[in-house]
C-alpha cells in the first residue's frame, strides 16, 4: 500500500483499543466536505511513508499499541490492501478498515478472509441525495447498498457513521437512512467542521439541537446511536 500519513496513537478511532492510523491516498468519491482534500485530489504530491518506517514503528510499540486503522482516502482502492492487512496482523495487531463502501467485492473478500476485526463504513446520506453528497453526478448507489446489506448480515463487528452538514442533511435524510441500516449494532453522527483542508469549504456545522433530533430518529433502529466528536 501507498501510505501518506500516520497517526502514531489514538484512543478513539478503534473502539476499545489503543491504535495507530495509516492514511492511504486516492478516493473514488469527491465529497465536497472531505477533510483530507490533498489525499483525495492530489495523493501523488503528498509525501510517502516507507514501509520500513511504518513497520519498524509498529514492531517497537507492540506492548503499547493494540490495533491499526487503515483509512484514507479510500483504502479499498489499494490493490494490495489484503496483503498489507495480513502483514499487520502477523505482528499481532488487530485491524480496522474505514471505507465508503463502494467496493463491496473488496470488503467481502477482506472480511471473509478474516483480515479485519472491525469495519467503519460511512453512510453519506439518503439514497436520493447520495450523488450530491459524494460529489458525483449520476451516482449509482448500488455498490453502497450492497456493502450495507453485507455488513448487516453480521460477518464482522462494524459501525455506520455519517458526517452531518447543515446544508446537506435534514430529518428526511435520517428517516431514509434509518430504514437502510435497520438492526445495525451502532451508528455514530459527527458534525462537520472546517479542518482547513476541505475540497469545497462552503458548508456549515449543524446546530446541536438538529444533531440531537437526527440521533433520536436513528436510535430506535440501531443497537447504539451517539454523537461523536471529530
Amino acid at each position: 500500500m501507498v501510505i501518506h500519513g500516520m497517526q502514531k496513537m489514538t484512543l478513539v478511532d478503534f473502539p476499545g483499543l489503543v491504535a495507530a492510523i495509516l492514511f492511504s491516498g486516492g478516493c473514488n468519491f469527491r465529497c465536497p466536505f472531505c477533510q483530507n482534500a490533498a489525499l483525495v485530489l492530489h495523493p501523488d504530491t503528498e509525501p510517502r511513508i516507507p514501509d520500513e518506517e511504518i513497520f519498524g514503528y509498529l514492531a517497537k510499540r507492540r506492548k503499547m499499541i493494540e490495533g491499526v486503522v487503515l483509512t484514507g482516502g479510500e483504502p479499498t482502492l489499494q490493490k494490495d490492501l489484503l496483503q498489507y492487512a495480513e502483514r499487520i496482523r502477523s505482528l499481532g495487531f488487530r485491524t480496522k478498515l474505514d471505507t465508503n463502501g463502494y467496493r463491496p467485492d473488496v470488503l467481502k473478500e477482506a472480511v471473509r478472509e478474516g483480515l479485519f476485526d472491525y469495519v467503519a463504513m460511512d453512510i453519506k446520506n439518503s439514497v436520493p441525495r447520495y450523488g450530491a453528497t459524494v460529489g458525483i453526478e449520476g451516482f449509482d448507489p448500488a455498490p453502497v447498498l450492497e456493502s450495507i446489506a453485507f455488513l448487516l448480515e453480521g460477518h464482522v463487528d462494524f459501525e455506520f457513521r455519517t458526517t452531518v452538514m447543515a446544508e446537506l442533511h435534514d430529518d428526511d435524510s435520517f428517516r431514509d437512512i434509518a430504514r437502510l441500516v435497520e438492526g445495525a449494532p451502532r451508528y455514530f453522527l459527527q458534525a462537520y467542521s472546517d479542518s482547513g483542508d476541505i475540497i469545497d469549504p462552503v458548508f456549515s456545522t449543524p446546530a446541536q439541537e438538529d444533531m440531537e433530533r437526527y440521533l433520536s430518529i436513528l436510535a430506535p433502529h440501531v443497537g447504539q446511536a451517539s454523537i461523536r466528536d471529530r
